[in-house]
Parts: C-alpha cells; structure tokens; sequence
C-alpha cells in the first residue's frame, strides 16, 4: 500500500515560499495524542471542514506507518496500558482499526509491599488492555490514510522541526501564530497545538508556566520472554514496590510481557541495562520473590564484577535456589500462580531502556490560538499507567470543545472556545498526577511507621468489594459519567465537577435527561440519588443537580 498516495510525504527538501502557508489546525508532534488529534478532527463531521497540518521530526511513512502492514515478529519495548475509555474513544468514536492480535488484555492487578509482603488484589475483567505505541499510531496513520483526504484537507510534514514561532502581528497574543519550520516553509495558523512532548516548543512560546520536580529516578523498560503459561493462571499484571522502587510486570499476547523497573538514582539503572540477559532476566524474577536484604547482595555482586561469566553463572544459580526455596514453602502448588508472576526465562534483544521520571503539570492547557495535550501538558511516574490515557482524554476533550465551539460560532482559536477543554481535562489529569505521586512517595520510604500504615492501609483497600474500590475506578477510568448513563435513561449530559479523592470519591454532578419532564425537583433528586446508590455504592458521596434538556440549554445560553 502506499502510504504517500494520500497522506503527502514531505521531507526536508522544500525552499522557503513566499509568505506563509494558510492552515486552520497546525499539530506540533506526531505521537499518539497529535495523531489522536489529527484522527479526530477530520473524522468529525463538525470539523472536517478545517485545514489540519501535522508537523513531525521523524520519519512517520517509514518508521510508525509500515508497522501496521508488517510488524515485527517480536513486540517492541513501547507499551502502555490503554483503559477502556481510551479504547472505546479510538475504536468506536473515531473508528481506528488496531491490531488486536497485538494487543492483551488482563484481568486485574496484583500489587505487593516488598518490605512487609501486604498484599492487595485488584480483580476487573479485561480491566486494561497493553498496547504498543506503535500499534497506536500505525493505527491511527492507518485511519488518516483511508479517509482519502486531499492535501488541501490534510497534510503530514514530517522529518522537519520548529525552528520558530512567532505572533503574526507582534505584541499581539490573538493574532495567528506563524511557524517556521526547519524546511525553511512557514505556516499561519488559526489554532497551534503543542503534542510535542515536556520540552514542548509550542508551550515555551505560549509563556505558559509548568510546575514539578523530578524524581531521581530512572524507569527501565524491557520485552520478556516467559514460561509457557498454566492454562488455569488468571491472566493479570504484577507490581512490587521495592525499596529501590516500584517493578511491573504485565502481560503481553502468547508468552510475551513487558517490564517497566523504576530505580533510584542513575547508577543501578545504568547496571542492569547493561546486565547479561540470562542475569537480567533472573533479577527480574528474584526482584518479585525474594527480599530487599538479597536484592542488595546481588547488586553488589554484580556492581563488582560486571558482565563476568563465573560472577553471572554464581548468581544465576543463587537466585534459582532461593526462589525454588520460596515456592518449595508454599503449601501447594496452586499457590505459586496466585502469588508470583509467570517466570522470565529471557530478554528480547535490544529492548531494554531507560529514561528519567518527573512529574509535571501545566498551569493552564490553553492560551489565546494555543492548546497543549498529552506530555506537552504533564507528564507522571508510570506506576500508575496513566501518562497515555491522559492524553487521549486531553484530545477527546479538546475535540469536543471544538465542536461545541464551532457549532456556537466561536472561533476555535479563541479562549472562548479552548477553555471548556481545559476545565474538563486539568482536573481529571490533576487527581492522576496526584495519585502517582502520592504512591511515589508513600513506597519509596523505608522510615517505619510509614511502612506500617501503608501496608495496613493495602490489606484494608484489599478487603473492600471489587466494586468498591475507588482506585479500580482510577485505573480504568470508569468513572461516574459512564455509569450515571447506564443507570439514568436517555440522558443527554453529564458534567461531574468538584472532583476529589481521599477516602473514596465525592463529585458534584449536573445530570440532563428529558426523563426529568413533568417532575419537581424533589422527585428528580429521588430518582437519580437512588439509582446511583444502588450503582456506585456507598463509599461514594455525591450531590446532583437535575435538567431536562429545554432547561438546561437556557443555562448554557
């Protein structure tokens, strides 16, 4: 298939123009959350109409787009865990064809103190689905190519960078954007969209101010190999946190997984990236079984000597003994795949690598003719696995803003119209942000009375009712939006303001629905306070306010 007969391949070739190009939609990145863009603009009927350009320094046509015809044999080390809401966004709304044999999902997260060995089982059906990056974008390329666009509609300008952005009439914000590209082509643009990562060009020049910190902490991330799996094993992903920091193991179609190992500090990462693979892949495995105190030992050891044959084979053989001695303890059989993850039996070659972790929020996702999603935006630790689905929630948001925006009159460049965007998205990414970084703090100390209550606080969380566990909830996004539209019939909005966490989850909640016609405002409260209830139980507290439709659209008027 050729991929250039619709989608133009622009490489870095083209002379400056004379005077810059006119489009409505520029996206500064080629991610999943630029293409999820991209994606969503010109599959809506609302906003087709606009002249997008997307703007990428690889070389998407080559790299990402060939994936989806001929992807590799074996998986790439680029994973992430895609919610059902991220999913139902990409495959339903915006009809992308993913690969689904390349895809796995699982059915709950078993999660383990290290040091206290508190346990805690998070059991969802098909609660996450692991995906690769690549799967999505290619998918998304994919999606943009059979929609058979003209160049005039949409276009990719890959391999070239921003070099600069200024204001089309300066010292005013609310002027067209104008880039210049590293091609020497410029482009005026209605509305700039930064999907360009943390050090986002596009946000530097918006002056809009991102807050955090990094974490002294490097993630590592590898593609495992597996024993063949016991046909009764519940298929789930594994987290132990670690003295040195938090380690997941997760699954991955056939006798595949893939590993994300977070560490303090830059020396240990830097050791077992450079490990042996048979060695590498026996840490893994002590790391979920034995203790810290051996963990320690066999850092040590191989910090000595690395990459020694006799060293590697000695530790090999040490950590064998000691897991075989754990699970030899065990009271049958049965109780090896409840407790421990499938055993790693070896390492894909060339996918291991790390990276350093922060945490970041934007004050704001929006400025006059400026939208930021995805990393551009924030960026998180990735114990909690929720830096993609962040993303796609940014764009669903933005999209819709968009919509409503142009269906009103609005300008989409306008704050008028990006605001909503930013309302909806910095809160719900900033519970998240919050989250993972609570859980960073709270497991990478070994003071104690923390340890204690931590440990206490998972064995409670772990005898709650699946149903009732808020982080379930976090993790899968399956939030009180989805379920208020299952219980209250023909319901037309739902908007969940106030949004905290502690305890459980408390939400302020407007609800629009004709089935409201004809009742006063007792009898409303009635009937949604007790389907919710007896929907989202009790560890949730909420207050509701109820609109028929008529009513309601004389509010936003």
């Amino acid at each position: 298939m050729m991929f250039g007969r619709v989608i133009r391949r622009q490489l870095a070739t083209v002379t400056k123009s004379n005077g810059p190009k006119l489009t409505d939609v520029l996206i500064v990145g080629g991610g999943p959350a630029g293409l999820t863009l991209a994606t969503a603009i010109k599959t809506s009927p609302i906003l087709s109409g606009f002249k997008t350009t997307l703007v990428d320094s690889q070389n998407l046509t080559d790299r990402v787009a060939k994936f989806y015809d001929n992807p590799p044999k074996e998986f790439t080390n680029r994973v992430v865990s895609l919610t059902p809401k991220s999913k139902k966004f990409l495959t339903q709304t915006l009809g992308v064809p993913l690969m689904h044999d390349r895809i796995q999902s699982y059915d709950g997260l078993y999660i383990i103190d290290g040091m206290t060995d508190a346990r805690m089982a998070l059991d969802k059906d098909e609660m996450l689905d692991m995906i690769e990056i690549l799967n999505i974008q290619a998918s998304l390329l994919h999606r943009l190519n059979h929609l058979n666009l003209p160049s005039d509609s949409f276009e990719i300008k890959e391999e070239v960078k921003v070099t600069n952005i200024e204001s089309s009439v300066k010292g005013d914000p609310k002027s067209w954007p104008i880039v210049t590209l590293s091609n020497g082509e410029q482009y005026k643009t209605r509305l700039l969209v930064g999907a360009d990562g943390f050090n986002s060009p596009v946000k530097k020049f918006s002056g809009i101010t991102t807050r955090g910190w990094p974490y002294d902490t490097w993630g590592m991330v590898a593609t495992m190999k597996l024993n063949p799996l016991s046909p009764f094993a519940r298929l789930r992903g594994w987290q132990r946190f670690l003295k040195t920091g938090p380690i997941a193991h997760l699954p991955l179609p056939g006798d595949n997984a893939t590993l994300v190992w977070s560490t303090k500090g830059n020396d240990l990462s830097q050791l077992l990236v450079q490990l042996d693979p048979k060695v590498f892949a026996s840490m893994v495995n002590a790391a979920f079984i034995l203790d810290d105190a051996d963990m320690d030992y066999y850092y040590k050891v191989l910090g000595e000597n690395p990459n020694d044959p006799a060293t590697n084979e000695t530790v090999i053989e040490d950590i064998n003994q000691r897991i075989n001695q754990v699970r030899d303890s065990l009271r049958n059989d049965s109780l090896i795949d409840e407790q421990y993850p499938p055993q790693v039996i070896d390492i894909v070659d060339k996918t291991r690598a790390r990276f350093p972790l922060k945490l970041s929020h934007a004050d704001t996702y929006c400025s006059d003719r400026i939208a930021l999603v995805g990393d551009a935006a924030h960026t998180t630790h990735p114990l909690a696995g929720q830096g993609l689905n962040m993303g796609q929630h940014d764009v669903e948001e933005l999209s819709k803003a968009m919509e409503k925006g142009t269906l009103r009159g609005l300008d989409i460049g306008s704050l008028l119209c990006l605001e909503p965007f930013w309302a909806e998205s910095y809160p719900f990414n900033n519970v998240r942000l919050g989250m993972a970084d609570k859980l960073h703090k709270l497991y990478g100390t070994d003071f104690p009375p923390v340890v204690q209550l931590r440990s206490l606080g998972l064995q409670i969380t772990n005898n709650i009712e699946p149903r009732d566990q808020p982080i379930i909830d976090m993790l899968t996004e399956e939030d009180l939006r989805n379920k208020i539209s299952t219980t209250i019939p023909d319901v037309y909005n739902v908007i969940v303001t106030d949004l905290s966490y502690g305890c459980g989850q408390s939400f302020d909640v407007v609800v629009v629905s004709d089935i409201f016609q004809g009742k006063n405002k007792l009898q409303r409260s009635r009937l949604v306070n007790s389907s919710l209830k007896e929907e989202i139980g009790s560890i949730h507290a909420f207050s509701c306010k109820c609109y028929t439709e008529e009513e309601w659209a004389k509010i936003v008027i």
